[in-house]
């Protein structure tokens, strides 16, 4: 066990630090490879990983896909300048609808897509509209991690426990859809109040909207984008993998774009960012060898003792030890061992109750609003940010979350309990 641990705690140091020229895929690969060589995990456990994976993979795949194209369409483009003439120039309306836009990506092209598409246009809105941007941005980052609750596909992680328990959208939203309207409210509060001095001078300096060209193009794939939501929809309710719509989609979108000769495959492989495949299987099978070391169990038997004090007290324990995990160790192999966690004491614990699961959700969702490291889509938007000439400090995004983040928490998990009473 020791050895596992120390595998995996050095993995995490890589990921965390990434010396050049490791990346995030390379650092956990380097662990995930050291305990193969070690016998930790066997070579038929690394394909059984791979297949568990496998619908997770093919969803950011055609996510991805979906994205590229979309965003070639001008969809998102179309979508901001919309935003910005509801919003006129009033500082804290332009806030709103900034989160109310971030919400609508997040929800369907998950938090990530939204980090990459959302930053940039909030980004050229406010110095267009000669605004401070750092409501706006921060906006953009905070309401990514906030609204990956709202469905199954809004962050990838979600996917994890979705498969996991073969979660249907019918259940998901029973327990997570009030919780998620309540945190995006409180988040959208906390801005107002906290940005409430940079929110109020606001000017415009007359410079036009770049227009979107509304052609059969951008038609079609908004029709296609909009199948592509129903595909989504439709298969949560019947508990089918979600990747289907998001390759059914993604090969809709293609063909669209091919058809219409606006799309370049040059342009769809450079949109994909190839590492994130190997950084999941990775993390999957540094998660197994924990497992095959004892380590998982260990931690089942942690949280069915806290469970027999009471639902609150472990629904609390699962959600915040999740959140602070996903800061420690990135949202995503903190997600990997909760799932298992649950997994092994939902099969040895009779106090095991449903709402952990999602518990667990929320932790590995709004955790990552508290430091940059905690999620990708955060680590992302940082970047963009930067190359754009505006320098984020890690400190500066620590201040913010410290404020916001435990008041999600706990409004979330106060929110997710009564919905478990409500539905059993």
């Amino acid at each position: 066990m020791i050895l596992t641990l120390v595998i995996f705690a050095s993995s995490i140091g890589l990921l965390m630090v990434r010396p050049k020229p490791l990346n995030e895929a390379t650092a956990v690969a380097i662990g995930a490879a050291a305990m193969l060589v070690l016998s930790i995990i066997s070579p038929l456990q690394t394909w059984q990983v791979l297949q568990e994976n496998a619908n997770v993979l093919l969803f950011f795949l055609g996510l991805m896909i979906i994205s590229v194209v979309a965003e070639q369409a001008g969809f998102f483009q179309w979508c901001a300048i919309k935003a910005v003439k509801l919003a006129g120039t009033k500082g804290p309306v332009l806030l709103g609808v900034v989160f109310g836009l971030g919400a609508f990506i997040t929800a369907f092209f998950s938090n990530d897509a939204a980090a990459l598409i959302l930053t940039p246009l909030v980004f050229v809105i406010v110095k267009r509209h000669n605004l401070n941007p750092l409501p706006y941005v921060f906006a953009c980052a905070f309401i990514a991690n906030t609204a990956s609750m709202l469905l199954p596909v809004s962050n990838p992680v979600n996917l994890l426990a979705v498969e996991k328990f073969h979660l249907t959208l019918g259940q998901y939203l029973k327990y997570l859809l009030v919780p998620s309207l309540v945190v995006i409210g409180a988040n959208l509060l906390i801005f107002r109040w906290l940005f409430r001095k940079e929110l109020t001078a606001v000017s415009c300096n007359g410079q036009p909207e770049e227009p979107i060209k509304i052609d059969g193009f951008f038609l079609t794939i908004s029709a296609g984008l909009g199948l592509t939501a129903l595909g989504y929809i439709l298969v949560s309710v019947y508990g089918l993998p979600l990747s289907y719509p998001a390759a059914g989609g993604a090969i809709i979108l293609l063909a669209c774009g091919f058809g219409f000769k606006r799309i370049k495959m040059k342009v769809v492989a450079s949109g994909i960012s190839w590492s994130i495949f190997l950084f999941i299987f990775a993390l999957a099978l540094l998660v197994k060898g924990l497992e095959n070391a004892g380590v998982i169990k260990v931690i089942a038997e942690g949280l069915t003792k806290v469970a027999e004090h009471g639902h609150l007290q472990a629904l609390f324990s699962v959600t915040l030890s999740t959140a602070l995990g996903s800061n420690l160790v990135n949202n995503w192999s903190m997600m990997m061992v909760s799932v298992a966690s649950l997994g092994t004491m939902s099969t040895q614990s009779a106090v095991f109750n449903n709402s952990l699961v999602y518990g667990a959700i929320m932790g590995a969702d709004l955790g990552p609003n508290l430091t940059i490291l905690g999620s990708l889509s955060s680590m992302l938007w940082l970047v963009l940010l930067r190359k754009r000439g505006l320098d984020i400090r890690p400190m500066q995004y620590f201040k913010v979350g410290l404020i916001v983040t435990p008041v999600l928490l706990i409004t979330g998990v106060l929110s997710l309990y009564l919905c478990g009473v409500i539905w059993g």
